[in-house]
């Protein structure tokens, strides 16, 4: 759970950029638009799971400023008894800079997130049918990996941006504890130049491997097939921050229903196809004919 700040920049960030002047970096971006919306990654993605008809349980920490926040997602149907408040910190929050070729820069407090800590899940386990570990406090996403692989719940590791906190041998044990991988391009270049691996060799530790694309769509890679999913095309695009959490909750969606991995892709990639058509992250409402209507657009 975070907040999300989102400044524009009507240029291009590569345009202002020296690769030669990188040992002596000093620079600004002028970004003429600006809003504060409710974000993170569990937010985003239980939201959209909600109005896809799934029952999401978030499993977050806030801070002192997080009550009217957990209040909100409570409203919509979300389970909010694992979310955790403390006090002495403030909420998460992420200053997301977007330029006009939808490259994005990112900044992130991990506030009370930092310090926050994992609730007994052992009672629900029968009603969990499949996880996603996104990117928070990473020694939490290693408890809580571990204890997916424990009790045998089908779990997704998302590490996302926060890739570089974790070591390799921890990046190690993540891929040894889950059920898939999944990242945008550069993620997943990230992770196997820093495992010095290739899909074939980690197919032999996980079941799928899911590359994100954008607008381009998705690719999941599995030990017999490499599915190419195109991107479902959008009325048009306002802003692309959380359209890969939506994505990730119609894969959920369609995996906790049993749908092949191609059905449930396209479902992710329609989700997030909507959600680059708002200013914030979060869908206020989902027509379900329009969304199906978009799905058979796109993939017959």
């Amino acid at each position: 759970m975070a907040y999300d700040l989102l400044l524009g920049y009507e240029g291009a960030f590569a345009d202002g950029l020296d690769a030669k002047a990188a040992d002596d970096l000093s620079m600004a971006f002028v970004t003429p638009y600006f809003a504060k919306h409710h974000g993170g990654t569990g937010v985003n993605i239980a939201w959209s799971l909600r109005l896809l008809g799934g029952d999401p349980l978030l499993v977050s920490t806030v801070g002192k400023d997080g009550g009217a926040y957990t209040a909100l997602i409570e409203e919509r149907g979300i389970n909010t008894g694992y979310i955790e408040q403390l006090d002495d910190h403030m909420t998460a929050t992420a200053i997301i800079g977007t330029d006009n070729r939808e490259n994005q820069i990112i900044f992130f407090h991990p506030g009370a997130d930092a310090h926050g800590s994992l609730p007994d899940l052992s009672q629900d386990r029968d009603d969990l049918s499949y996880a996603i570990v996104s990117p928070r406090n990473q020694t939490l996403m290693m408890e809580m990996l571990r204890w997916c692989h424990e009790y045998g719940v089908p779990c997704l590791f998302d590490p996302g941006q926060q890739m570089m906190a974790f070591s390799d041998d921890d990046l190690e044990r993540a891929v040894d504890l889950c059920t898939g991988v999944i990242g945008n391009e550069h993620e997943w270049n990230l992770l196997t130049e820093r495992l010095n691996t290739t899909e074939g060799d980690l197919l032999k530790r996980v079941e799928y491997i899911v590359v994100t694309k954008g607008d381009k769509g998705l690719t999941i890679y599995t030990q017999d097939d490499e599915i190419n999913i195109a991107g479902c095309k959008a009325e048009k695009v306002i802003n692309p921050t959380g359209a890969g959490d939506a994505l990730r909750a119609g894969l959920l969606k369609g995996l906790s229903s049993g749908w092949s991995l191609r059905d449930a892709g396209r479902l992710g990639a329609a989700m997030g196809s909507f959600v680059v058509e708002i200013e914030g992250t979060l869908l206020e409402t989902l027509d379900e004919g329009i969304l199906e209507e978009r799905l058979k657009n796109a993939y017959g």
